[in-house]
């Protein structure tokens, strides 16, 4: 399984298009067709990308806690599956074209100046960021410690 590490600021061009994090892309056989799957993070201002096969396991994983004959399960799986997007770089640049309602939902809008975005490592995904928002997510060091301190005693 791949780990990415580390964050990359790129700019997105007038056609929504941005360049694939070259850092990232050197973690992939150069004979890989790369494949991600990008949906919207639950709990953050962000876009998760997942290489297609990590998001075939968590797909599954969270398929197999249902039950579709339970109609909540069943609206769940739904409102799950919505937004999503299947994104390939281009072989030539490495550019990736992500659907205009995704980055707007993130707060990326080129016509209201927000024109930089961070592909940040998460180990097995990458969460895709609006520059000014990933730079205000950062918890305080000294919050960071207390909730350090609660989940790992």
């Amino acid at each position: 399984m791949i780990k990415f590490i580390g964050e990359h600021t790129v700019k997105v061009d007038d056609k929504g298009r941005m360049i694939f994090p070259a850092q990232f892309k050197s973690l992939f056989d150069p004979e890989t067709q790369l494949r991600f799957v990008i949906k919207k993070d639950l709990y953050a201002d962000c876009l998760q990308m997942f290489t297609y096969q990590e998001w075939e396991r968590e797909s599954e994983e969270v398929k197999s806690r249902l039950n579709f004959f339970n109609e909540e399960h069943a609206l769940f799986w739904r409102d799950y599956m919505r937004n999503r997007a299947i994104v390939e770089p281009d072989g030539k640049l490495g550019r990736i074209s992500i659907p205009k309602n995704l980055l707007l939902s993130i707060g990326i809008d080129r016509e209201k100046g927000v024109k930089e975005v961070v592909f940040a490592g998460n180990d097995h995904k990458i969460e895709i960021w609006a520059k000014e928002n990933y730079e205000a997510s950062m918890m305080p060091q000294s919050d960071f410690v207390s909730l350090a301190k609660k989940i790992l005693g």
